[in-house]
This record gives structure tokens, C-alpha cells and sequence, in this order.
């Protein structure tokens, strides 16, 4: 739709989450340059025209000619946008921490209530620590877009919750009406982005010749929920992962 109604060498950023979303998009409007990017903020719908920003953070987008003189324009609107030569490794990096998003949607829970439950950040991380080893079979170096990098990032997140309190209280600033995308699709019963987060860490265990089996027990998970819509409590998520 994009490609019949823009002019040929259009910019068009995809900030979709996930990584292969640019090259897909890229194939639909052939003759438009099509530049991945990143959201760093979580953005909650509220209600209908209602979207309500949690966290904090800057846009990222790859850099490129058709986006010369956008920055300053982004900056005016209040969210600031950074040029980057090499979007994949922030791709890849964000990837890392929306691992967390079907978790939080299975859990029921806002985020800042979903993390505070020691047994979800367990899941968490375990479905963090085999992507990484995913992607260092893969020889892919992820950024660091938290506060903390992702090695010492699992260890925190599975800290003892009144520990974690303490030591992730910057990780904790989140709006307590926060949630991830992927809770807002099995409200309304819509497919979630699920295949594009642990589904990518699967393909790409697979092109390695490798098995990633708790990132596709999740994508399992949240493929039956359209036929058997059931929230996971953290013992519950837990055993579904083999923790």
C-alpha cells in the first residue's frame, strides 16, 4: 500500500520490534528505501486514540541519505531520534530485553508488577540466556540497550525480589500502567508478535544447528491462546520451560 501511494526512493522506517521486519517490508514496496529502526519506551493503549508512554528512551533508525534533516524534526516533536551505521546489533539487543514480552502477556500482570515476581524474571532470563548462547554460536555481538548488559542483567534478574528491588531500582521506573504490546494483542485476540522475538531465536538456533526449545515452548504458547485463552502463573510458566 505504501509502495502505490509514495513516490519511488521514499524513506520508510520500520520500528516494528524483531529483526527481519525491514527486509519483509522491503519486498512489499519494492522501490522505497526501507531502514529499520528501534523503540526503546514501552507504549501502553490506554483506550481507544489513547497511547500512554511508560518508560524513557530514544529512537534509533539506521543511518541513510533519505533521513538527513529528520533528526532536528524528531527532536521538536519529543521523540528524539539517533542515527546508527549498523542497526542489527540494537536490533538484537532490544530483542534480548522484548523476550520478557510474552512473559508479561502470559503472566496477566502490568510490567512493573510482572517483574517484581522473582518466578517470572526466572523465566525471563532463561528464555534471555539461550538466545545469547544462540547468538554467540551465531557469532553475533548484541548492543547493550539497558542499563546493564545482558550478562550481568540475568544475574540480576534472578536475584531474590527484595534484593532485586534494591539493585534494579532504575530497571523499576516504569509506569505502574505499563505493559508490553503482546498483552495488549491477547486482549483483543489478535496474533502477537510472538513468531518475530522468540520465533527469530529459533530460525536462527536452527541455521547454527542448534535447538532453542524454551524460546519455542513460548512461541507454542502463545500461538493456542486464541483457542484456550489461560493466564501462567509463575510456578506454571516455570514448568512449561523445564526450570
Amino acid at each position: 500500500q505504501l509502495a502505490a501511494a509514495l513516490p519511488a526512493g521514499t524513506g520508510v522506517l520500520s520500528m516494528q520490534n524483531g529483526i527481519s521486519n525491514a527486509a519483509v517490508a522491503a519486498q512489499a514496496g519494492a522501490g522505497l528505501v526501507v531502514l529499520p529502526g528501534m523503540v526503546p519506551y514501552n507504549v501502553a493503549e490506554l483506550g481507544p486514540g489513547a497511547y500512554h508512554r511508560g518508560t524513557a528512551g530514544r529512537l534509533v533508525a539506521q543511518r541513510h541519505d533519505v533521513l538527513d534533516g529528520w533528526p532536528p524534526v524528531f527532536e521538536a516533536a519529543g521523540v528524539p531520534l539517533d542515527l546508527v551505521d549498523d542497526a542489527r546489533p540494537i536490533q538484537w539487543g532490544k530483542l534480548l530485553l522484548n523476550l520478557n514480552n510474552p512473559v508479561n502477556a502470559l503472566s496477566g500482570l502490568p510490567l512493573r508488577a510482572e517483574l517484581m515476581e522473582r518466578g517470572y524474571r526466572r523465566c525471563f532470563a532463561a528464555l534471555m540466556e539461550e538466545a545469547l548462547g544462540v547468538l554467540a554460536r551465531a557469532g553475533i555481538a548484541p548492543a547493550q540497550v539497558a542499563a546493564l548488559p545482558p550478562g550481568k542483567l540475568l544475574k540480576v534478574l534472578r536475584l531474590p525480589s527484595p534484593v532485586f528491588r534494591i539493585v534494579a531500582a532504575r530497571m523499576l521506573k516504569i509506569d505502574a500502567k505499563a505493559r508490553s504490546s503482546m498483552a495488549d494483542d491477547l486482549t483483543l485476540g489478535r496474533r502477537t508478535e510472538v513468531d518475530a522475538l522468540c520465533g527469530e531465536v529459533v530460525r536462527l538456533a536452527q541455521a547454527h544447528g542448534m535447538q532453542a526449545p524454551r524460546n519455542a515452548k513460548m512461541v507454542q504458547l502463545l500461538d493456542v491462546w486464541p483457542r484456550k485463552p489461560e493466564q501462567l502463573s509463575p510456578a506454571r510458566m516455570s514448568e512449561a520451560l523445564g526450570l
